[in-house]
């Protein structure tokens, strides 16, 4: 390693060090003036034009929130469900939306008073939390046990499962992404395809049209959160990711039950199960990993309803698998955004791991002019992504906190690039990862490989097995 390099290395785990210690004291004291977060009930309307709820939450009787979830009317909803049923999903999604809450301060103690749990459904709700906390408590520099980090008790009468009659019918999540194109692209034929979209935006919105589906098609969710959160997170408390992919589990079910529809069919990939910090639990796609779909999957079947089939189209193939089957798809590539910086102006920002990473696998497909014309710029030309390029190939002690492939699917691409002496290869950004990473080349066989693999450890109903065959 350079010296240079060395020495800002160090001097980053220095500052990591002393930045873990100062956290780890504000998280005890955060933990010991807020002791106690309760969630303390819901409330449900729905009239001709939406549906309604309301989650309120307190924390140690000093801040209450009341965050919002609202459905806008569609053709295909009947909110006719019995009472508890509508009970029941609203209640689940109030038990994900408050783990934005209890974060500010992680309250040793949280009450659920609504409604009672089992104990099973207890350690669902704390595996739940802590891992899809991983990454908040990574970042923040809190070290902090699954066993030890928070206790939940509940109160109120149990829960009944739903009743409903469910049919053929399939939810296809839609963010605006690769991924989710290529899943709406398989199921779009299908009787009683249905677009699902939470907070849309212009690129979830313009690829759900260009699969034909305009918004009185599209199944729409907006979630509001309570501005004192945002203010309170300006104010010191404790802030960072929390996983919106189970977030959203919880609200399609509420979807299916309103639309009728069993299956709700998500675009998680194979990669989505490997940790961001090597050697650890900790991972950035937690809720999109196969170890949440599945006991998602076992706790929708013993308390919600057993009709319920939430899977992963995608799961059994990798990132470089569904890039090549995007590349086909021309209509879409200059609507789709993967970018989070961009998101608000509907751009790729081409400076995060996001755009960096979403070039990466799409350029053994497309040209690098289709590349410029897709990302607005020559990446490859950009000398200045290289320490994120190395910590995307697996260089740096984490991969990027984004949802990104795995690092054998980037250095696959990489030495492709060099082992096929393509034009990328030659480019300031490859050229200066090729020539400082010799040792990193595996050659042009591991591409080859990983687009004939095939995950056999996925949920996908045998019906539509063979489009993933393709």
């Amino acid at each position: 390693m350079p010296a240079i390099r060395y020495f800002y290395t160090l001097k980053q785990k220095i500052y990591h060090s002393l930045k873990s210690a100062d956290q780890q004291s504000k998280f005890f004291q955060l933990r010991q003036k807020y002791p106690y977060f309760i969630y303390q009930s819901y409330q449900i309307e729905h009239n001709e034009e939406l549906l309604r709820l309301t989650f309120n939450f307190n924390l140690a009787d000093c801040f209450h929130f009341s965050p919002v979830i609202e459905i806008p009317y569609r053709s295909f909803y009947s909110w006719k469900l019995p009472e508890a049923s509508l009970q029941n999903l609203a209640f689940h999604i109030g038990m994900i939306e408050l783990i934005s809450y209890w974060k500010l301060s992680c309250a040793p103690q949280v009450i659920i008073r609504p409604h009672k749990l089992t104990e099973t459904q207890l350690v669902f709700w704390k595996k739940l939390y802590y891992q899809g906390l991983g990454e908040f408590f990574y970042v923040n520099g809190i070290t902090v046990s699954q066993e030890n980090f928070m206790q939940i008790s509940s109160e109120g009468n149990a829960l009944k499962a739903v009743e409903q009659d469910f049919t053929n019918g399939v939810l296809v999540p839609v963010g605006g992404g690769k991924d989710s194109v290529v899943s709406l692209e398989l199921l779009k034929e299908e009787e009683r395809a249905i677009p699902l979209i939470i907070n849309p935006r212009p690129a979830s919105t313009h690829c759900a049209l260009v699969a034909g589906f305009p918004e009185a098609q599209t199944a729409v969710v907006n979630r509001y959160l309570d501005p004192l959160m945002l203010e309170l997170n300006q104010q010191g408390f404790l802030n960072g990711h929390t996983p919106f992919s189970a977030l959203l589990a919880f609200v399609s079910l509420l979807i299916a039950a309103g639309t009728g529809c069993r299956h709700i069919a998500l675009s998680n990939e194979s990669s989505a199960s490997e940790a961001t910090v090597p050697g650890t639990d900790i991972n950035h796609q937690y809720s999109k990993s196969l170890d949440f779909e599945q006991d998602f999957r076992a706790y929708v079947t013993s308390y919600i309803h057993p009709q319920l089939n939430y899977f992963s189209l995608l799961r059994p193939l990798n990132e470089l698998q569904i890039a090549e089957r995007f590349s086909r798809h021309t209509a879409y590539h200059q609507v789709f955004k993967s970018c989070n910086v961009g998101s608000k102006t509907d751009s790729w920002c081409g400076q995060c791991p996001k755009c960096l990473f979403t070039w990466i696998v799409l350029s053994p497909f497309l040209t690098s002019k289709e590349l410029e014309k897709i990302f607005g710029k020559r990446m490859e030309n950009d000398s200045t992504l290289i320490e994120m390029l190395e910590s995307l190939a697996g260089q740096t002690a984490a991969k990027p906190f984004e949802c990104v492939g795995t690092i054998d699917e980037v250095q696959a691409v990489l030495s492709w690039h060099l082992a096929k002496e393509t034009a990328f290869a030659e480019l300031p950004l490859l050229r200066l990862y090729f020539d400082s990473n010799p040792h990193r080349l595996v050659g042009d066989y591991q591409l080859t490989n990983l687009l004939q693999e095939h995950n056999h450890q996925h949920f996908v109903p045998q019906q539509w097995i063979k489009l993933m065959e393709d």
